[in-house]
């Protein structure tokens, strides 16, 4: 693709959340289960259906630019799944292995937030204000989901896991353990 214009960068951005955004449909339901704690399962599923409205409203904006939505493969995204992969991977305490996942998770939300925020300003500079709403509304969804995962993190999740590490003497590692929440 050209890069002559403002709005040829704004497309290329849009296609590359729209594939990121297909690329979390698909991880998603890995993590959730993955997940042992039954608030991070429950944010992780929550977080999918968002994200198929999130693929939903970039589609209505490309129909809007009379643009397709493929074309472009997001390699952050894809490096980030990745990552994520390989702790579902991963063998160990439950409750380490969900503070990783919460990790994993706010680094794809941080991506996001970024991406959202540059599109949204390509947007009102291009006087799309329908699209500015629209990925205005997805940008604070993103930023919710990150303070959701933050407060899980802080409150459960990594206090369980720093207990794990003051019983880990005793447990042998590798060893999964499950039925503790």
């Amino acid at each position: 693709m050209s890069m002559d214009s403002l709005k040829d960068l704004y497309i290329d951005e849009l296609k590359d959340l729209y594939n990121a955004e297909n690329q979390l449909v698909k991880a998603l339901p890995k993590m959730a289960k993955k997940a042992s704690a039954p608030q991070l399962k429950r944010a992780f599923t929550d977080h999918l259906a968002q994200t198929k409205v999130h693929v939903e409203r970039l589609e209505k904006i490309f129909k809007g630019l009379g643009e397709k939505p493929s074309g472009k493969t997001c390699k952050a995204m894809k490096g980030l799944v990745e990552e994520g992969k390989e702790i579902i991977d991963e063998t160990g305490d439950d409750s380490v292995l969900d503070a990783a996942l919460i990790g994993a998770a706010q680094r794809v939300e941080h991506y996001e937030m970024a991406g959202y925020g540059v599109v949204r300003t390509f947007a009102s500079l291009l006087g799309d204000n329908n699209a500015v709403a629209t990925l205005q509304r997805t940008l604070n969804e993103e930023g919710e989901a990150d303070k959701k995962l933050t407060a899980l993190a802080e409150s459960v999740i990594n206090v369980d896991a720093s207990k794990a590490e003051e019983n880990g003497a005793s447990k042998p590692k590798g060893k999964k353990r499950r039925g503790r929440r």
